[in-house]
């Protein structure tokens, strides 16, 4: 991780950025289980899943949307926060085994409400698995302070 202090006037709508894969492992799936007490069937009942139509277990929504962001903060920067997540999607099954890579893209900026000091950012964040089919969408705004005076 390197620092990397960008203000809100140095963010362009445009901005792109893709990370590498990440393979999704059993161990993820369990663990998230585990972290959140969510043991639906679903994610971890091998069994009940293959008598189901999408057949094995697939990764809760809420562990690829972890991951994802995670892969997505490479650099710190002091002058920026994350504010939440909008329109959060979960379009497809993420499996044992699939590899997921992230594009993160600056999609808008605009001023704050009530802190003139700073704005906020729009970053569409896409998941795809290794088939280049998207899994997750999300929009991640960043509270970003303004350059001082």
């Amino acid at each position: 991780m390197r620092t990397v202090t960008r203000y809100f006037e140095d963010i362009a709508v445009g901005e792109r950025r893709e990370t590498t894969g990440r393979t999704i492992t059993e161990s993820d799936i369990v663990l998230h289980a585990g972290q959140t007490g969510d043991w639906f069937p679903h994610h971890v009942d091998a069994e009940w899943c293959a008598a189901q139509p999408f057949g094995q277990r697939i990764a809760h929504g809420t562990l690829i949307l972890s991951v994802a962001v995670g892969m997505t903060a490479g650099d710190i920067n002091p002058a920026s926060m994350s504010y939440g997540y909008d329109r959060i999607r979960f379009v497809g099954p993420v499996h044992i085994g699939d590899t997921i890579r992230v594009a993160a893209e600056i999609t808008g900026t605009r001023e704050h409400p009530k802190r003139p000091s700073a704005g906020l950012v729009d970053e569409q964040v896409t998941v795809t698995n290794q088939h280049g089919a998207v899994v997750l969408v999300l929009t991640h705004v960043y509270l970003v302070d303004r350059r001082p005076a």
